[in-house]
């Protein structure tokens, strides 16, 4: 377990290098920059006080410079200062990050809650009535853009209904937003393996044993599904940690996301480089320790050589 650990990690730091570098090249080639934004609301400004600001900014160096000087900064633990609020980006992140937190679990816990009866109920009565409408839902649900849904649930819930705020103080439409995609794409995989398990000889065996559909459902069939759920919440998890950028934007939800909006649209390039490195780390941590759990849930799992 220690050498495939360690193999992965090795495997997986230039994959985190190769991002910056390639994401750090492609701001460079943005139309204007911080300095820009900062004084396009002072009417006209000397060029000499703008080049005063991209030299005390760093932005006046050669992009290797630039780079490198970041990289530096980021291994010993210094994220630098946003060019907006000067404030420093670890900061920033440190009072974004609880409310994408929040917005993570509450999102996951509604899509597991409605994902998981669904499927199995979808499996069980395979191709009746029941099954063709949580198909045709799931399908609906998986087809609708976030963006589409939340504007839904804004004009149903909030505005039509009045049970919910509109933006910022409930984490409910926001969560619900993103449940409803996440728990169609789960709905389907949980029905998918729920009917391979059912069709396999071990169930055939149990049934001719006079041995109850519930049993065999929850003893046997259920625990072969928490692959297939460590795996999606797995994935969910690192989009989710990472911000849900439309969402958080809609309902003005003050997490990651909507500050990394922010902080593009203001050319704020500490911000968005600490930003990316986030992103690649949560995804790198989150698949890493899923493969490391499939093992615990399911000895079949063979992690092998990292190869």
């Amino acid at each position: 377990m220690k050498k495939y650990f360690l193999a992965r990690i090795i495997q997986l730091v230039p994959i985190l290098f190769g991002i910056t570098f390639l994401t750090f090249g492609m701001m460079q080639f943005a139309a204007g920059d911080a300095v820009d934004i900062i004084y396009e609301q002072s009417g006209s400004v000397d060029e000499s006080i703008k080049a005063a600001k991209r030299a005390e900014l760093g932005l006046d160096q050669p992009f290797a410079i630039q780079y490198v000087r970041w990289l530096g900064g980021v291994l010993s633990g210094d994220l630098g200062n946003s060019f907006i609020s000067g404030k420093p980006v670890f900061d920033t992140f440190a009072d974004k990050l609880p409310a994408t937190v929040e917005l993570m679990f509450v999102s996951l816990a509604l899509t597991i809650l409605i994902a998981t009866p669904l499927g199995i109920i979808s499996a069980v009565k395979q191709n009746r009535p029941l099954d063709w409408l949580i198909r045709t839902l799931t399908f609906v649900g998986n087809s609708l853009p976030n963006f589409f849904v939340g504007l839904l649930l804004i004009y149903f819930l909030a505005l039509k209904l009045n049970l919910l705020p509109i933006i910022g103080q409930s984490v409910v439409m926001p969560a619900l937003t993103l449940a409803i995609a996440m728990g169609a794409k789960y709905t389907r995989q949980i029905r998918a393996v729920v009917l391979e398990e059912l069709e396999k000889p071990y169930v055939t065996g149990a049934r001719s044993r006079g041995v109850d559909e519930f049993t065999i459902l929850t003893r046997s069939v259920l625990p072969s599904t928490l692959i297939v759920i460590v795996t999606l919440v797995a994935l969910s998890t690192g989009s989710l940690l990472g911000g849900t950028a439309i969402v958080e934007t809609i309902f003005m939800w003050d997490g990651v996301g909507k500050m990394a909006v922010d902080a593009i649209l203001m050319r704020d390039y500490p911000l968005i480089q600490a930003y990316v490195v986030w992103m690649s780390a949560i995804y790198v941590l989150v698949n890493l320790a899923a493969d490391l759990l499939y093992r615990r849930l399911d000895p079949r799992v063979r992690l092998g050589d990292a190869s």
